[in-house]
Order: C-alpha cells, then structure tokens, then sequence
C-alpha cells in the first residue's frame, strides 16, 4: 500500500517548549510509520525529527517575546520547493499562519494540494498588551490580524479549533464554519493525577503548611500578569498567611519577582515536578484571557486542584461556574479575591470541584484526538487521489 505523505511545516518543535508544540509532539509520537510518511519543515528543532527526514529553515529570534524564533523561508525559497518536491507530499499540515504557514500556503494552492491546520495560538489577544504603550494602533492592528486569518484559513480546507469560543471568535473573524472542526487537547491522566500529591515537597518551597495557590504559565504579559499582581498585593493585605507559588519563566519574570516578593518562584520545571505542585497545592488561579485552549487549568484539573479561572480565552469553556470551578471578570482582581476567600472557608464546595474537575478531565484522551486527526488525513489524502484522477 502506498504511504500517505505529510509535510507538516511549524515555527518551533523544540519538545516542551509550550502548549502549542507539547500539542504538536502528541501527534508526532502516535505516526503509525506503516500509513504514513512525515516531512518536517521548522525553524528551530532538533537535527533529528525521531527519524523523519526534516528540513531547518533559517530563524530569527523574536525580539517581542525572547525565546521565539520565526523562520524566514524567503532566504531559502528556492531550496525548500526543490526539497518538497522530492518528498512529493499528498497534504500539508500548517501549525501557525507565519511566514512559514504562508509560504506553505502558497506551495499546497500551486500544486493543489489540500492543507490542514490546527489554530494553537490566540494571537489577536496578544495585541493589547504588545501595543499598550501605543493604544491608538491596537484597533487598526486587530483588524488587519483579523484579515489576514480570514484569508489564511479560509484557503485551508479543514482548521482544528480547540474550544467554542475560539470558533466563534473565527466565524466573527469571517472564517467559513464548514472548514472548522472541534479538536480540544488530550490530557495525561497518568501524569497529571493527584496520586502525585507530595506535601513535604510543597513545605520544602514554602517554608510552612499553609494554604498554597499556584499560578503556571510562561511568565509574559499577555498572560495577564497586571491582574495577578493586583490579586497578590490584595491577598497580601488580607490573607499574609496564603502562599503564592509562580512556576514558569519567560520575558516578564523580573518584574513578576518585583511585584511579587514573597511569592516563592520555581522557575520553569519539567512535567513530573510540575504534577507534583498541582497536586499538592490548595487552589489555581489563572487571569489569562490569551489561551486558544489552556492546557494548564485541564492539567490542574486532572491532578484534583480546584481553578479560578478568567472568564475569557478558551479556558473558560472548561468551567461550569459554581459546578466544578469559578470564572471572574478578567481584570477583576477583587472577584478573584472574593471566589479564593470562598473555597479557602468552604470545604465543601472545594471536594465537590475537585471531583468534578476529575470527572471532566478524564473525557480527554489524546488517543482519541489523534486517532480522528489520522483519519481526516487517511480521508483528505484519499480525496486529493480522486480529484486528481478525475
């Protein structure tokens, strides 16, 4: 039988680097190499893609958001077409709508090949905090974001969204509904459970036994980190006793240690140690408002720690509110403070979103994800034959 080609084209495959690429690995790892054949196209990865023949294009380092890379396929054009040509791929798979997504674009539009994509980044909710020194172009940027993924994704023919709200966000943009597909994110229930409570580890950060809430996300500023300093300070007047433990690391983390100073900082930590602080921790709260899922507040979910969630982004759609967490208005600090205030007095309330968040997070299986993403591309590379054909 004859394989069935990819060429899947994405800025970074460093594994772990974040959500979007911890996503992308998902899917990498479960290739049944007797179906199909890979082509890995990124800017910044390993020499070596698990064995699958990969081409490096060029990169330059973000100077927005240190840590990110862009590749620029225009310094290797020529090269790259060459190179996929041989490979000779039945569909492109396009993570991000880059320089790179677009020259992919392009290449899948000459030779009619059909292209699939996965929307992994809120981009558009980035915008404010880039441009807040600046306002007055934030409106007239968003808009022309707002242009270019309506033509980008309008070109693919299937688009994997992680949440409702981020396909309603899409369809408001003017992306065609029948192109987008629900896709949520699996999640590791072996790995994030609160078997891995560990309360002695948690005292050796903290220095007592106190209640403990953990915040987890690349320390940035689309993050909402001005509302979690907001929600510290007011704790710290209130609640001095309450722990606040940071985990992640990225461009805004001296001014997180600035504005935050008894909060204990663990830095980035890999997946294991991070099960352990999810388990052995009171409560999670996360203001974000820029996730396109939020992978963070499913992985707390799963270990048994009950989330204080903004009401915004795609993580919202996790949360019943009252049922198995609470959402705030997102630049609330004082509703934030009131719904921890909560769950601190009320024990209760706090094992029933416990259990709750268990139950929801073990609906999520990445065996289940991937298996309908090989599918789609088993169907879409079987119609790209009979098209041809005909």
């Amino acid at each position: 039988m004859k394989k069935i080609k990819v060429a899947f084209f994405a800025e970074i495959l460093i594994e772990d680097f974040d959500g979007a690429v911890r996503t992308m690995y998902q899917i990498i790892k479960r290739i049944d190499r007797r179906i199909f054949e890979f082509l890995f196209v990124y800017g910044a990865g390993p020499d070596d893609m698990l064995g699958f023949p990969s081409l490096k294009v060029p990169a330059l380092t973000l100077p927005i958001n240190t840590g990110y890379t862009m590749a620029i396929p225009a310094l290797v054009t020529s090269e790259l077409k060459e190179e996929i040509d041989k490979f000779a791929p039945d569909i492109v798979h396009i993570a991000t709508p880059s320089l790179l997504g677009t020259f992919a674009l392009k290449y899948a539009t000459q030779r009619l090949l059909p292209v699939i994509s996965i929307y992994h980044t809120h981009f558009i909710s980035y915008i404010d905090y880039y441009l807040k020194h600046t306002p007055f172009l934030i409106g007239k940027v968003k808009q022309m974001m707002c242009d270019s993924h309506r033509t980008f994704y309008n070109q693919c023919d299937q688009v994997y969204v992680p949440s409702n709200s981020m396909k309603n966000e899409l369809t408001d943009m003017g992306v065609d509904i029948y192109r987008m597909k629900l896709w949520q994110r699996g999640m590791d229930t072996r790995l994030f459970s609160p078997a891995n409570k560990n309360l002695k580890a948690l005292e050796k950060l903290t220095g007592n036994d106190n209640p403990t809430i953990l915040f987890a996300s690349r320390l940035v500023w689309e993050k909402n980190l001005e509302t979690l300093f907001e929600i510290y300070e007011a704790m710290q007047e209130k609640h001095p006793e309450v722990n606040f433990l940071i985990a992640g690391d990225g461009i805004a983390r001296k001014a997180c240690e600035a504005r935050m100073k008894n909060a204990v900082f663990v830095g980035k930590v890999d997946h294991q140690t991070l099960s352990v602080l999810y388990a052995s921790s009171t409560l999670f709260v996360f203001p974000s408002v820029s996730e396109a899922y939020g992978n963070v507040v499913l992985e707390a979910m799963a270990s048994g720690l009950p989330c204080i969630i903004a009401d915004g982004g795609g993580s919202k759609d996790f949360i019943e509110q009252g049922i198995n967490g609470f959402k705030c208005k997102p630049y609330d600090a004082a509703c934030y403070v009131d719904k921890i205030e909560i769950l601190l007095r009320n024990n209760t309330l706090r094992l029933q979103f416990i259990e709750e968040g268990l139950e929801y997070s073990s609906r999520l299986s990445w065996e289940h994800l991937a298996s309908v993403y090989f599918d789609d591309l088993a169907e879409m590379a079987g119609q790209h034959v009979l098209s041809a054909v005909i």
